[in-house]
């Protein structure tokens, strides 16, 4: 069903208050693709405005050109200074020759073939999480099953011990959604963050997920393991640069968040869909095969993240509005993933939808998400085992949501499972 109709004079995509009730960013979005879809939208000092891309082609156009489109100048919305840059910048804000180089340094142990060779335990995870929540029944999806999960999957590729998971979950909780004054230790709104701004998020958690990294670090460097940390630390870049204490600080970092936050969000509005979608529940219960195809209308519908930043480095045209050089190219992707040009039937949820090339991941472009082919087996088993394992689940309560217009995330949501006999 599309959403209700919204005329763009009084869109804000800068308003996180927007971004709470699950409905009105896409009411946002799809007012924008239809009447504005490179909009000027401005915001409050000390940033100073970007251009939303809303349209499937225009984000794919720009993912694509990184020359033109570049990523060192952060993909948030945060204008930070050189010197802080710098610091801060992780795979994610560095361009290609050693973008590239960074990323293959740990990209084997990412492959499809590597992530279905850790299908065995990453069953035994989802089942271990399912079979406790159903001993309880009425549970938080999100801090049972959700939160849970897949930190310990990146745990188990860290080699970080499972007592330390939670330390993982808490830390990622404080460090990513630093909009959320019920998550982050300091906001970015408070002036107190100007204090930390030399940190990831600018979140003094980001030092403490630092601190652990670095004690992996030390007692690895020299082995013999084979985990992402003993990689890192052991192994020389195939451009002979090795890497700095802030690459592998923020390159853990890196690893911890986005091996967590995505597919936590995933799980949860994937969940959510379906309980309000019963017969979407009993087509994957009766046809288990669909799964795969079901995983990605999964990434399409929940897009983790809304957003991803780039900065335009000349000026160019881009859906007929002139990108000056300097200027913030926002690139809405879940807005992308429900473009009706793209996806017929796009604002419907169904596990069935063949053809599906949504760009949850990024598309066609050097910044493709290095885990998605994790993700995406995750996801496979953890579903194949929800339906497998729950006859019946219902809303408790509010579903409550991350305040945020970076993460599309969910923080809490009450529900009640019943096992199948």
């Amino acid at each position: 069903m599309s959403p209700a109709y919204m005329g763009v004079d009084n869109i804000d995509l800068t308003d996180l208050e927007l971004f709470l009730d699950g409905e009105t960013p896409w009411r946002m979005f799809a007012a924008l693709r239809r009447e504005d879809p490179v909009r000027w939208q401005p915001e409050e000092a000390a940033n100073s405005g970007f251009w939303a891309v809303t349209r499937y082609a225009d984000i794919v156009h720009v993912l694509s050109d990184p020359p033109i489109f570049t990523s060192e100048k952060f993909v948030t919305l945060e204008e930070a200074s050189e010197a802080d840059i710098k610091l801060r910048r992780s795979m994610l804000e560095i361009d290609s020759p050693r973008h590239l180089t960074l990323r293959r340094m740990v990209q084997r142990q990412f492959t499809a073939r590597a992530a279905e060779g850790y299908s065995g335990f990453i069953r035994t995870l989802a089942v271990d999480a399912l079979e406790r929540a159903l001993s309880l029944g009425e549970i938080d999806f999100v801090k049972e099953v959700a939160s849970n999960f897949p930190v310990q999957v990146i745990a188990r590729l860290l080699g970080v011990p499972d007592s330390d998971a939670q330390r993982l979950i808490d830390l990622s909780n404080r460090i990513f959604p630093n909009t959320d004054p019920e998550l982050a230790d300091v906001t970015l709104e408070d002036p107190e963050s100007e204090n930390f701004k030399d940190l990831p998020f600018r979140s003094p958690a980001s030092y403490e997920l630092f601190t652990y990294g670095r004690d992996l670090a030390r007692k690895r460097r020299g082995g013999t393991g084979t985990d992402l940390v003993s990689r890192l630390v052991n192994e020389r870049p195939a451009d002979g640069v090795p890497l700095t204490q802030n690459e592998y600080d923020n390159y853990f970092l890196l690893l911890v968040i986005a091996g967590n936050e995505t597919t936590r969000h995933v799980i949860s509005h994937s969940m959510l869909a379906l309980i309000r979608e019963r017969e979407q529940w009993e087509v994957l219960s009766r046809n288990p095969s669909l799964m795969p195809s079901a995983v990605e209308e999964f990434l399409r519908w929940s897009s983790p993240n809304y957003h991803f930043r780039r900065t335009a480095t000349r000026e160019v045209e881009l859906g007929g509005k002139t990108i000056r050089q300097g200027d913030k190219v926002v690139l809405w992707l879940a807005s992308g993933n429900r473009d009706e040009t793209v996806f017929s039937r796009a604002h419907d949820f169904d596990v069935t939808r063949k053809d599906n090339d949504h760009i949850a991941f990024g598309k066609g472009g050097p910044h493709y998400c290095l885990g998605n082919a994790l993700a995406r087996v995750e996801l496979r088993v953890m579903f194949e085992e929800i339906v497998s394992r729950i006859s019946r689940a219902a809303l408790t309560g509010e579903v409550r949501r991350v305040r945020s217009n970076f993460i599309n995330g969910i923080k809490e949501m009450p529900v009640r499972i019943d096992p199948r006999r």
